[in-house]
């Protein structure tokens, strides 16, 4: 069995991650805050806090301007991203919940990049299904939303990624249950979901302990 060279990550080392990661600003803060305060039974719903420094550092790594999202939540990855772009960039952020995402509307105003958020309240795959699909156009995906429609989530955004465009997915370790061959539910999902990734030859993809498991996928010219 290979071995991990993953330190455990105790509370002490989780905050001297985050004390060696980008600081998050004011509004940021404010948002978390606030998402854990006003919607504690579902603030693990969130993205994680070092995700959004990621998430903003690929943006600007690989100079999306076209971004699709699925599932916002309270918009902490959507303003951590938005934040990244350039005035001219875009996210189209697909939810299903208007009172989750008021939170997010509230945040992305006061950080000033509203005007770059095009909140689509609806189920996420009639959103993704009438975007454009002549040509591939998105520069980066970010996908975190209900695992049982990553399948369907993934055949619809990898067609429209532009070659070179990048896929992030994020719980594609389902807090560990994707080791359990008779798993269920959401865990069965992310390990079917797993397994088309590492087979699909439209993409080159890294699963990476980040969190709770983020796959990072950079779609070929196939």
């Amino acid at each position: 069995m290979p071995e991990t060279k993953n330190p455990p990550l105790t509370n002490d080392l989780y905050a001297y991650l985050l004390a060696h990661n980008p600081p998050l600003d004011t509004v940021q803060r404010e948002l978390i805050d606030a998402t854990r305060a006003r919607f504690a039974d579902d603030a693990g719903l969130q993205t994680a806090e070092e995700q959004g420094p990621l998430l903003a550092f690929l943006v600007r790594l690989t100079g999306a301007r076209r971004i699709v999202e699925v599932g916002t939540f309270t918009g902490y990855s959507t303003l951590s991203m938005a934040q990244a772009l350039p005035d001219d960039g875009r996210i189209i952020a697909c939810d299903v919940s208007e009172e989750w995402t008021a939170l997010g509307r509230e945040a992305w105003a006061k950080a000033g990049v509203a005007d770059r958020v095009d909140l689509r309240i609806a189920p996420a795959l009639d959103t993704l299904r009438a975007l454009p699909a002549d040509e591939p156009w998105i520069d980066m995906a970010f996908l975190d939303a209900d695992k049982g429609n990553y399948l369907a989530y993934w055949e619809e955004l990898v067609p429209r990624t532009r070659p070179g465009g990048l896929l992030v997915v994020d719980n594609t370790l389902f807090h560990g249950g994707v080791v359990d061959t008779a798993a269920t539910g959401g865990a069965a999902a992310i390990r079917a979901f797993n397994d088309r990734v590492l087979a699909d030859e439209r993409v080159e993809a890294v699963l990476l302990s980040v969190a709770d498991g983020l796959t990072l996928a950079r779609r070929t010219g196939r």
